[in-house]
């Protein structure tokens, strides 16, 4: 005989509803839904419901968000803020923020002011003194470091990579040598030409690329660079993309390595400068190169 109290319970409908608190004036920064629009929290649906003012990156979005969730707006108008109009915009914004307005500015999705034009709005408003609040919630970069499988002790957002060859193949090269996992944005467009040029950089480096995130057609793909630039499915990518790369490897040099550094060195600075320089290029104790380097004077005497 079983005892009811085990019985797993069925789900049930969840009571939670949407209030509309007395804001105090200032900038509330809310992030929204990068795909599944339940994604929102009931904090962000309580400032969007109560601010005097809503401003959006794309307005026709978070009119269509409001209306998903049953969020009236009440004879308020949406104001556009985004790269094309922010200077004209902005000091009406400012404007209402004086008169001690709440004013609820949304990016098109994810969290405000990552990779979107409401720093400007944010720095302006803490530099006149203006509270600025931030709603925690749906971010792309961190929903892919999470869904990558790779390092998030140390992580550094990129944002998109240069649009032009040249430009971006020096790009890959500085910021792969950083000790940190790499998060970037790209076009679904460009993806399978940024693996090749990351190969050029180290064929080898684990690198994930995530495709809608929180969508009906999440995926996410693992590899080496190598093996990604060769995936078929890199030519027919949809959607908004984030591109993760892991950390360099630990270099282990060889001898000959450690010999060739020192030979192109020994005829243009003393064995001590020599040794300085390939000791820190190769990430090696100066006494193990300096052996060598003796080696390297022995043979030629």
């Amino acid at each position: 005989m079983t005892d009811k109290r085990d019985d797993p319970q069925p789900a049930h409908r969840l009571s939670a509803h949407v209030e509309a608190p007395r804001l105090e004036g200032g900038l509330y920064l809310v992030a929204t839904p990068i795909g599944t629009a339940r994604d929102i929290t009931l904090r962000a649906l309580d400032v969007l419901n109560a601010a005097d003012v809503l401003a959006a990156e794309d307005t026709r979005v978070l009119r269509h968000l409001l209306d998903i969730h049953g969020i009236p707006l009440r004879g308020r108008r949406i104001i556009p803020y985004h790269d094309h109009n922010g200077e004209r915009a902005r000091p009406g914004l400012m404007a209402a923020l004086a008169e001690g307005a709440s004013i609820a500015y949304a990016s098109d999705a994810g969290t405000p002011l990552v990779a979107d034009p409401g720093y400007r709005l944010a720095r302006e408003a803490a530099e006149a003194g203006h509270r600025v609040h931030a709603l925690p919630g749906p971010s792309a970069p961190l929903v892919a470091l999470s869904l990558s499988g790779l390092p998030s002790d140390r992580f550094l957002f990129l944002g998109f990579p240069p649009s032009t060859k040249g430009a971006r193949l020096t790009w890959l090269r500085d910021w792969m040598a950083v000790d940190a996992t790499l998060i970037l944005f790209e076009s679904p467009r460009r993806v399978n030409q940024t693996l090749r040029e990351m190969c050029e950089v180290d064929a080898n480096r684990p690198t994930v690329v995530a495709r809608e995130l929180t969508k009906k057609f999440e995926e996410v793909i693992r590899g080496t660079a190598a093996e990604l630039a060769q995936d078929p499915r890199m030519a027919t990518l949809k959607g908004e993309v984030v591109m993760l790369v892991d950390r360099p490897g630990a270099v282990v040099a060889d001898e000959d390595a450690v010999r060739r550094a020192l030979q192109a060195r020994l005829g243009a600075m003393t064995v001590k400068d020599a040794v300085r320089e390939v000791a820190a290029e190769l990430d090696m104790a100066r006494r193990d190169v300096y052996q060598i380097a003796l080696g390297l004077d022995e043979g030629r005497d």
